[in-house]
């Protein structure tokens, strides 16, 4: 089975690929010759991620899906959440978004985050959605040089690293995107056993 994985993040595209095993394949965005950047305009993850994945099944018919994730303070009330990426302006840089939340986090002690993902199938013109959450704490300070994202202010609960501090197959032990992704493949196993 493939499916069009609906973005322009090659960093989400390895972390997916890295979890996908045999059965199923993707193709990005680029792979298929997709050269949009599909707006976000909603305020919440599941709408943002339906509206990806929308766009792109009908532009190809063919079966996708799309994801949103967003990282939810709860000493900034949630902040950035949908914003996520582009929190510090439209420039959508990573280095400006942790800049800004470490600036608003300076003398905060409540610490507590989390980072969620929502992941949009659409299989046979059916739109299905999967949700993983990562629960944990804003650092003070950057750490690590791995991952992408607020991955070096961002330790999940259960470890002493900072995502950006762990090699993939370490991050997909705690990740949102992995846990969502889980439940995805669970859900097309179970599809794919019935066809």
């Amino acid at each position: 089975m493939t499916f069009v994985f609906a973005t322009n993040n090659d960093n989400k595209v390895k972390e997916i690929r890295s979890m996908l095993g045999d059965a199923f394949s993707i193709i990005t965005l680029h792979e298929a010759g997709i050269d949009i950047d599909i707006p976000e305009p909603h305020d919440t993850l599941e709408a943002n991620a339906r509206e990806k994945s929308t766009v792109i099944f009908n532009m190809t018919g063919k079966n996708c899906f799309s994801e949103d994730t967003g990282l939810e303070i709860d000493a900034l009330n949630g902040e950035p959440g949908v914003l996520s990426a582009r929190y510090a302006g439209e420039q959508k840089k990573a280095a400006d978004n942790i800049e800004k939340v470490l600036r608003l986090m300076k003398d905060e002690p409540r610490r507590s985050a989390r980072f969620r993902t929502v992941i949009s199938l659409i299989l046979d013109g059916k739109e299905h959605q999967f949700e993983g959450v990562a629960e944990g704490h804003i650092l003070q300070d950057k750490k690590g040089g791995e991952g992408f994202g607020y991955d070096p202010i961002f330790r999940p609960e259960g470890s002493e690293k900072s995502f950006a501090e762990m090699e993939l197959a370490e991050k997909n032990q705690y990740s949102h995107r992995a846990k969502a992704f889980k439940k995805l493949i669970t859900f097309l196993q179970q599809q794919h056993g019935k066809s």
